[in-house]
């Protein structure tokens, strides 16, 4: 690659609207010049627990991420080298035996709830961007992709976002918000910032 790649790096909470942003900047710049990384995909492999241990887990908890093999992957396709990233399943909450290529490209874009709150991840951002969205409105999304998604019952997400997710984001994911260069209301929704950032990553490219 003749230009060092962008990396940016996409926090908020559950349902914010950080996939809606990485989506905006996809189909701006075209596959061959974004690659979006998800958190998502490196959570820890559980597959040695049963399964009602692994539904017991904090999946909201950053120890729940597997950072060491998430920052390994980041540095090297800011190398330019090419990656084999995890696929994780969540009806199981392991990992699945084959995993995705993700070959070096000029913008990576990492999102997930918490990609702001590791160091080592924050060390490697060239733009950090928290997305800034109502409790309310975030529940409802979340409730609705869990439902129609991940075939979750409506109890089960409720009893979870009380013990878990709600609790962890007030005390991993809010804060993080701190360390942004920009935060974005309402996430894919905020045509304005959608594009000063446009704006910011055509200034880097060029």
């Amino acid at each position: 690659m003749s230009i060092s790649p962008i990396l940016i790096g996409i926090a908020g909470g559950t349902g914010s609207g950080k996939t809606s942003i990485a989506k905006s900047l996809f189909e701006e710049y075209g596959e061959g010049e974004v690659a979006v990384i998800e958190q998502d995909a490196y959570y820890r492999d559980l597959s040695d627990l049963s399964l009602e241990e692994r539904h017991l887990q904090n999946f909201d908890h950053p120890d729940a991420i597997d950072i060491e093999l998430f920052n390994q992957q980041l540095i090297g396709l800011i190398k330019g080298q090419s990656i084999q990233m995890p696929i994780y399943n969540f009806s199981t909450h392991s990992r699945k035996s084959e995993t995705r290529k993700v070959d070096p490209h000029h913008v990576i874009v990492v999102e997930g709830i918490l990609t702001l709150h590791y160091n080592s991840l924050r060390e490697l951002m060239d733009i950090k961007i928290f997305v800034d969205t109502p409790d309310d409105i975030r529940f409802i999304r979340r409730m609705s992709r869990d439902v129609e998604e991940r075939g979750r019952t409506v109890q089960s997400v409720i009893d979870q976002y009380l013990k878990t997710v709600r609790p962890m984001h007030q005390q991993f994911v809010e804060p993080s918000k701190y360390f942004a260069d920009i935060i974005i209301p309402e996430g894919g929704q905020n045509m304005v910032a959608i594009d000063l950032l446009r704006t910011k990553i055509n200034a880097i490219l060029s």
